[in-house]
């Protein structure tokens, strides 16, 4: 099998897939392992049956257009969890304390006379606070979101996290000295401090913006390493301008935002360490040939997960449309065949399902046609 990277992907990741013909410049391959690459025009071939990203962003991949094809979008939830928490946490401090507005001052001083004394005269310019009591709060419980609440209250910050989707893995894993709150607006109202860790969809897209702003405590520190769309350039500039918020710090830097006191852009360094790039490439590649090689579906975000040992001599995957008797109808076809089903899963995902099969033989070739003209069905594959 081929598959095509379409960004520079750690090595990390080329012993995995032995045996593949793994470049970039595979053609019509049936697997992609992307990071930052736009997909949005990019031809999706007949071949392709899995698209794996280093990270946990999608929004470079047409998640709809490759659904429709039976195409799975992989991601990696986590696997740079460690690196981003360990971002937002540099950001807290320079957050409260003016740490490079004092140090590009204090380059300044380059050719001076008595550089000391000047340093011990102008550093009452820089004077911040510690993070040692005040409020946080995290703004989505995924897994960054969990790191930044446990890391932060081992700081001796207070901590109100809000998440009204968090897992049941997520809740486990949090300090119980988190509180949690169902109101954003108290987060607003509360905090000294307020991190974000959502994905950027139509309901989160702005949710930073005047009217949320004017709720906040006055000369609250606000930290983006999400995305920068969550938050309106105009209304966050402002609201700086004002006094409002004390500080602004992304790792989505805009043009607007460039060369503004108080706001601080960080060029997307949030997952830009070998450590992160590793992991997430590791993760990656083994999900992308699970799903090639077993049918199993592990951290996708347009197809339930599935995913079943491999104990028979066949087994059949089928991407369908999530609506009433469809999983009677394969099974009728099958069964009309004379083929014993020996294992079976099927999960819904929203509009789609997916379906494998563990058959006691392998299904003919009329069989499988049959599979592919039933109304519903958007792929079938043998393996």
């Amino acid at each position: 099998m081929k598959v095509l990277k379409l960004n520079a992907i750690s090595p990390i990741a080329e012993p995995i897939f032995k045996g593949y013909e793994y470049s970039d410049t595979a053609e019509n391959p049936e697997g992609i392992m992307l990071r930052s690459f736009a997909m949005h025009e990019y031809p999706l071939g007949d071949n392709l049956l899995g698209v794996a990203r280093a990270g946990a962003g999608v929004n470079n991949i047409p998640i709809d257009k490759c659904t429709e094809k039976g195409i799975v979008v992989f991601n990696t939830p986590g696997a740079n969890a460690n690196a981003v928490k360990e971002l937002v946490l540099c950001e807290l401090f320079l957050g409260g304390r003016k740490i490079v507005d004092g140090a590009n001052w204090a380059q300044s001083l380059k050719g001076q006379d008595g550089v000391p004394k000047l340093v011990e005269k102008g550093k009452g310019k820089f004077v911040g606070c510690e993070v040692l009591g005040k409020k946080l709060g995290v703004v989505g419980l995924g897994a960054i979101g969990a790191m930044v609440a446990n890391a932060a209250i081992d700081l001796g910050m207070s901590v109100v996290g809000y998440d009204p989707f968090i897992s049941v893995k997520n809740a486990w894993m949090i300090n119980n000295r988190v509180e949690f709150t169902s109101d954003l607006n108290t987060v607003f109202a509360e905090c000294d401090y307020i991190t974000l860790h959502v994905p950027l969809t139509p309901d989160t897209k702005g949710m930073i913006n005047a009217k949320t702003l004017e709720k906040c405590k006055d000369g609250v520190i606000i930290i983006n390493n999400a995305r920068g769309d969550l938050v309106v350039n105009a209304d966050i500039i402002a609201a700086v301008e004002s006094g409002k918020v004390s500080r602004y710090i992304t790792d989505f830097p805009d043009e607007p935002l460039l060369n503004k006191e108080n706001i601080l852009c960080v060029p997307h360094l949030g997952a830009s360490t070998p450590e992160a790039e590793d992991n997430c490439a590791y993760m990656a590649a083994k999900q992308l040939t699970d799903y090639l090689e077993n049918g199993n579906i592990t951290n996708s975000v347009n197809y339930p997960a599935v995913s079943m040992p491999r104990t028979s001599a066949s087994r059949v995957c089928i991407h369908h449309k999530n609506v009433k008797e469809m999983l009677s109808k394969i099974l009728a076809i099958v069964s009309s065949q004379g083929i014993n089903v020996a294992h079976m899963q099927d999960q819904s995902k929203g509009e789609y399902a997916y379906l494998i099969l563990d058959l006691d033989e392998k299904p003919s070739d009329a069989c499988i046609e049959l599979l592919k003209t039933l109304d519903g069905v958007v792929r079938v594959r043998v393996l």
